[in-house]
């Protein structure tokens, strides 16, 4: 028997070769439905319609083209169930031995700006998904594809196994079509979700990008997924040079990216190390802002992830190759860094030119379920501080608590930083009290901690820590106050005159 093949495919990319394949050296039947059909015809491949197949025309403007039962009968028919079969002689209806079907862009529609409800409403896919599932259902009879990436796989299968298609691989299809028609309601779900402004479940959805060696120690098994169909974010980054990702690699490169993209307009840089930035500066140049955020804490800085918020030029190239560094990233490279950054071939470098595309919310999974919360993306605005104290800062020294606060933000807690001229000089990560991480950042700052300045991204519960950063030399304060004892801590600060700011922000970093 003459096989049938139905395609009806969005994305035509390799459809036509594919399609001519089938006909040419297995000599399948197509049949195909709108602007697939069109496509095949064109290319001079012999094709019936849907709806002649059918026997009944596409109407709703196209919303109905495949939902017919010569369809899914072919689809869904058990040629080893007797019945079955019966079912299709009375009909006449053939059966499908092969289903191609990929869905309406609904994800590339709603990333559009300005795209309207209406407009999205009509890139909801329903017979694509129906064939899709029937298809995969039914994948001991018959094959599913859904993705332009497994013609070949199926043609090889078909070329070695004189004209056959394996059990195994057809269950392989079929997987990766629910897995495809699963994401693509999560996206639907999503969408209307959020337009609603109520949304009653949380879906997430990946597709593998590539495994990873481990994830944070060997014995661990890792892989990256891509949210989305369209690439964004790492799954966008261009790789010039270096070794594979790691899972910590990339760990650290969002940790990375999610600090530099505070600094937008004054050249700046950060070093990261297990998440925490190490040393982050500002500075006249590129060249500048990353010496001074490696002499922060040059120590730490080796081994280090770096990301740097303007292209890379060639000055600050051959200062970046002056030590061991896991990896570089930033929104671009000129050509001559490039040719520098090459001589180290081993250092991974990352072009990502939308530093600030982060996601909207940040997902943690515990025992049982998992926990969903909006992104810490709030934008400071300094003129909503309360300056607490008698001492007024001035302008220069606000804009220099601003950065201190800023840093503050991606430090693990309790976190607290020591800053002067953009420069972070010491850092107090993850401490179980604030104590801890007051004194680790002002032994940290040594001698430079006098007339600088600290961020704290929590309250101080006692003046303690007060009186420790202005005897260490500090001269002004920035946290989110709240303590019950605020008295004490302000009392503390007007007694030294230091100047101290309430942001009545909190930025915990867990």
């Amino acid at each position: 028997m003459v096989r049938l093949a139905l395609l009806s495919t969005s994305d035509k990319t390799g459809l036509i070769d594919f399609a001519r394949s089938l006909v040419e050296e297995f000599k399948f039947d197509l049949i195909s439905s709108g602007g697939t059909a069109s496509a095949l015809k064109a290319a001079g491949l012999p094709v019936t319609k849907v709806s002649d197949y059918t026997g009944f025309p596409e109407i709703l403007g196209g919303r109905v083209k495949t939902l017919h039962p010569r369809i899914h009968g072919g689809i869904l028919a058990r040629r080893d169930l007797p019945q079955d079969v019966v079912d299709l002689e009375t009909h006449q209806i053939r059966p499908l031995d092969l289903v191609v079907v990929n869905l309406y862009p609904f994800e590339q529609t709603i990333a559009q700006e300005n795209v309207t409800l209406p407009e999205a409403i009509e890139q909801i896919d329903i017979g694509g998904p129906a064939m899709i599932r029937a298809s995969a259902k039914n994948f001991a009879h018959l094959t599913v594809l859904c993705n332009p990436a497994q013609y070949d796989a199926y043609l090889q299968q078909l070329r070695s196994s004189q004209g056959e298609v394996s059990l195994e691989f057809r269950q392989a299809c079929a997987y990766e079509a629910f897995c495809h028609t699963a994401a693509y309601d999560s996206a639907i779900a999503s969408y209307l979700g959020n337009q609603s402004g109520q949304p009653t479940q949380f879906t997430l959805s990946g597709f593998p990008l590539q495994a990873l060696r481990y994830g944070e120690n060997p014995h661990q098994n890792a892989a990256w997924y891509q949210t989305g169909t369209t690439p964004s974010g790492w799954s966008a980054a261009t790789k010039l040079q270096g070794k594979e990702l790691s899972y910590n690699n990339l760990v650290d490169l969002e940790a990375a990216r999610r600090i530099i993209a505070e600094f937008t307009d004054t050249p700046a840089a950060t070093i990261i190390k297990h998440t925490n930035p190490c040393g982050t500066a500002e500075g006249n140049s590129l060249l500048e802002a990353y010496q001074k955020a490696f002499n922060a804490d040059s120590v730490s800085a080796f081994g280090g992830i770096v990301a740097l918020n303007k292209p890379i030029d060639a000055p600050t190239a051959k200062e970046l190759s002056k030590t061991f560094l896991e990896c570089i990233v930033a929104p671009g490279c000129e050509t001559q860094a490039q040719e520098i950054l090459a001589k180290k071939s081993n250092l991974r470098v990352l072009i990502l030119p939308d530093l600030s595309g982060g996601p909207k919310e940040t997902v943690k999974p515990i025992a049982g379920g998992f926990l969903v919360q909006a992104s810490d993306d709030v934008v400071e605005d300094t003129s909503k501080w309360q300056v607490v104290t008698e001492k007024q800062p001035t302008p220069e020294q606000l804009a220099e608590l601003l950065f201190a606060w800023k840093v503050c933000k991606h430090v693990k807690s309790n976190a607290i930083v020591v800053t002067r001229d953009r420069t972070t000089l010491g850092v107090g990560a993850g401490q179980m009290n604030r104590v801890g991480s007051t004194k680790i950042a002002l032994e940290q700052a040594g001698e430079k901690a006098q007339g600088a300045f600290l961020a704290s991204d929590g309250f101080f519960p006692f003046d303690d820590s007060v009186r420790t950063a202005a005897a260490a030399g500090i001269i002004a304060i920035v946290q989110p106050g709240g303590s019950m004892r605020d008295q004490d801590s302000i009392k503390a600060a007007n007694q030294l005159g230091l100047v101290m700011i309430f942001t009545e922000i909190r930025h915990f970093l867990h």
